[in-house]
């Protein structure tokens, strides 16, 4: 039973951060039609700041985290401006192409500045340990991983379902021509959605730093996963990439306790199975 524990808390974490990271893809590609492929590498950017205020400057954890989703996003604006916006609209193959320049670009540059090693992200004492829930503990760490995962589902729902933002993003996605002679400014909305995905990729890259180490080739080496989780719950749909991480999350883990020479086998395993019985994600809806 405890083994059957351990599996079942390492998988729901590893979810949860697959969710927090993937989620912003989620968004940019099923509500703003851009296949990030570059996503992955905001969050690298994230991980790397926030070792660097954590390590070199010293700081806390808290500012570590804030820092790494700050600075990220002021990255990320002039990319948008002067690179994304060239490519709303665009064929698929034109955005792939210019979002994997994107990664590249992005993990040539942090090498150069930071350094081609892996970066750890230091815990603050009130994230080690264990938590005793009576009936077993459970690493804290990985009980804040899970919380931070509920806490973005809950409020990237209520922003994008029950706000005035969320009306005018859905309306400008569905038809920005007719969203822009209503009066919504429809270039600051995906400004704004952009800087949020961004924001949450940090956000992931940094507390599931753990489960996901930050290391030289992060952007590529999850790349694939990323767009996977999407892919299977269904492009834009918060609780379809939710369903999807925490299934894979799941499958990935029990493999790798139980059969770890197979690696990342039944992951894509399973992958292919959802894939082939709903084309569309779990959550996809037709266009």
């Amino acid at each position: 039973m405890q083994t059957v524990f351990s599996i079942a808390v390492d998988a729901l974490a590893y979810g949860m951060v697959l969710f927090v990271i993937s989620i912003g893809l989620s968004v940019t590609m099923g509500l703003m039609r851009v296949v990030n492929l570059a996503h992955g590498a905001f969050a690298m950017i994230g991980g790397y700041i926030a070792s660097y205020v954590a390590h070199d400057l010293g700081l806390g954890y808290a500012t570590a985290v804030i820092a790494a989703i700050v600075i990220t996003i002021i990255v990320a604006i002039p990319i948008e401006r002067f690179l994304y916006r060239r490519i709303y609209g665009a064929p698929e193959l034109t955005q792939v192409l210019m979002t994997i320049g994107i990664t590249f670009c992005v993990i040539g540059i942090a090498n150069y500045v930071m350094g081609p090693t892996l970066k750890t992200i230091p815990l603050p004492a009130a994230l080690q340990g264990s938590a005793d829930l009576g009936f077993r503990t459970i690493p804290v760490h990985r009980l804040f991983v899970i919380l931070c995962g509920l806490a973005v589902a809950l409020a990237l729902w209520f922003t994008i379902d029950r706000t005035s933002f969320g009306v005018k993003l859905r309306a400008s996605v569905d038809d920005a021509a007719m969203a822009a002679a209503l009066g919504v400014r429809t270039e600051i909305i995906y400004a704004v959605s952009f800087a949020v995905a961004v924001g949450l990729a940090a956000f992931g890259g940094v507390v599931g730093a753990e489960l996901l180490p930050v290391e030289p080739y992060y952007a590529l080496r999850y790349m694939v996963t990323f767009l996977v989780v999407v892919s299977v719950g269904g492009a834009g749909s918060i609780p379809g990439a939710l369903i999807a991480c925490q299934l894979l999350g799941a499958i990935d883990t029990t493999g790798r306790y139980l059969m770890p020479e197979f690696g990342e086998f039944f992951f894509y395993l399973a992958v292919i199975a959802i894939i082939c019985v709903f084309p569309r994600g779990l959550a996809g809806r037709a266009k």
